[in-house]
């Protein structure tokens, strides 16, 4: 498969130089279908807006799995001075999904033409995963219904972690996220006659330190729990108590428990402190994505395939939790499956750079890495023609 590196070198910094956010992927879903179709794949674009999938049934073989990559991009203007930087200004793949769909199409193209398995193969590119849900699009609109996976799997590159390593872990394995833009509504007054207002700043501070104790006090311990006020908005002169006073605030668990625990504390807290203070709160919360949960067997598997590509000094099999967020999580829900990770490079060395930044890049070294992985584990999954005819 190296032998095509440079090919899907170019695929990759192509769709880096012109990047697309969420359910805008025209360009790249464009160039996804055309080469699996080219390929021999049957192949529907538009599932979830911008999505694509390719399927290639090969033999008498009954099983079925599904590989999926994303594709879109983040608004962040790009600082890498690479001479593949993005066209697009403030727009760039500041997280790898160009080294993720480069990844696949770099199996797919093995798996078509070289392939030995019996079954069914069915690679997803998916849009809109930052932060717009693009796998729950892709399932509202029949993916799993129209291509039936025994199990789904994905990958992820991870800055920091040494290039072309993997990292695998069953059970939660990534953060719940939900959001709750809290809006206080007090009355406005004259600085030096604070008793006939309701400061609605006041009532702010309190809100934030309060929310303290919902990790501290509330959730257990022994399982991860993120409350985080990110931003206040309020006031605009140092002599003048403001009607209102925004925050926004950001929640993160690894256990469905913890999850509900916190958005209930959440709502309870910001209601009672309010009440104490003469303010008015409402609470607009938003669900965002699951706990990712990796099933044992399916994760077993995956390391399996690990260990025969890159061998067991290359090989992480419980990596910690991570605290980011997914919504393969939400595919998971409905499939069996493992999300793994792949090393990107550490500090200091090119891919070091963690992702959602600016000097952010993916290492092209991960291309034929990540393309033999994914090419190894559709064969063995579905297991090979000559051994099932």
């Amino acid at each position: 498969m190296r032998d095509h590196a440079p090919e899907f070198v170019t695929v990759r910094q192509t769709i880096h130089q012109n990047p697309e956010l969420g359910f805008e992927e025209h360009g790249t879903s464009a160039l996804v279908a055309e080469r699996l179709q080219k390929w021999g794949y049957e192949v529907e674009r538009g599932l979830g807006g911008t999505g694509v999938v390719g399927r290639l049934r090969r033999g008498s073989g009954g099983r079925s799995v599904g590989i999926r990559a994303d594709m879109d991009a983040l608004p962040i203007e790009e600082k890498t001075g690479l001479a593949y930087s993005s066209r697009r200004p403030g727009i760039m793949h500041a997280c790898g999904h160009d080294g993720h769909t480069a990844m696949l199409l770099g199996a797919a193209q093995y798996l078509a033409t070289e392939g030995d398995f019996a079954g069914t193969l069915n690679l997803i590119f998916q849009p809109a995963e930052e932060g717009m849900g693009g796998a729950v699009r892709m399932m509202d609109d029949g993916l799993f219904e129209k291509y039936p996976c025994d199990a789904i799997f994905a990958m992820h590159n991870m800055p920091g972690r040494r290039q072309g390593d993997l990292a695998f872990r069953d059970g939660p394995t990534m953060a719940s996220s939900d959001y709750a833009t809290v809006t206080l509504y007090g009355v406005g007054g004259h600085g030096a006659m604070p008793h006939h207002a309701r400061d609605p700043i006041v009532a702010a501070a309190s809100i934030v330190m309060a929310l303290q104790t919902v990790v501290s006090r509330n959730a257990d311990p022994q399982q991860m729990a993120i409350v985080t006020v990110g931003a206040i908005h309020s006031g605009k002169a140092n002599n003048v108590i403001p009607q209102t006073a925004t925050l926004e605030i950001s929640m993160r668990a690894l256990t469905r428990e913890t999850r509900v625990l916190l958005e209930q504390r959440l709502k309870a807290v910001v209601q009672a402190q309010a009440e104490s203070f003469g303010v008015r709160a409402e609470i607009d919360f938003r669900p965002g994505y699951a706990v990712l949960v990796n099933t044992p067997e399916e994760t077993d598997f995956a390391r399996s395939i690990g260990r025969q590509l890159v061998g067991d000094a290359h090989v992480e099999m419980q990596a910690e939790q991570v605290t980011g967020s997914e919504d393969f999580a939400f595919m998971l829900e409905k499939r069996p499956g493992c999300y793994l990770m792949i090393g990107n490079g550490r500090g200091g060395e090119h891919g070091g750079c963690m992702v959602h930044n600016p000097g952010y890049d993916f290492n092209d070294s991960n291309l034929p890495i990540g393309a033999a992985y994914w090419a190894l584990l559709a064969e063995s999954f579905l297991g090979a023609e000559s051994t099932s005819s």
